[in-house]
């Protein structure tokens, strides 16, 4: 049996890209607002933003969340030291 993808090139709502990344979408809206270029975004029809799923998963992949705005489950936790 073939294993079914997901399609890269399926369009995401501001929604469904937060929950992808792990994020509340007014973070989205903020990276759009302050011309954060490292995750690409869309205007369709009626001037929606989307989002391309290929575009989402590959900045998951990349890490490249700017310093401090990764979600807690993309963060590497601390090694602490025994005493």
């Amino acid at each position: 049996m073939e294993e079914i993808r997901p399609d890269p090139d399926q369009l995401l709502t501001n929604q469904q890209a937060a929950e992808l990344l792990g994020l509340h979408p007014f973070t989205l809206h903020g990276w759009r607002c302050n011309g954060r270029k490292d995750l690409p975004w869309y205007v369709i029809g009626g001037g929606r933003i989307r989002y391309r799923r290929g575009d989402v998963l590959t900045y998951i992949q990349r890490g490249l969340y700017g310093q401090g705005t990764a979600p807690a489950r993309f963060r590497q936790a601390p090694v602490r030291e025994e005493p």
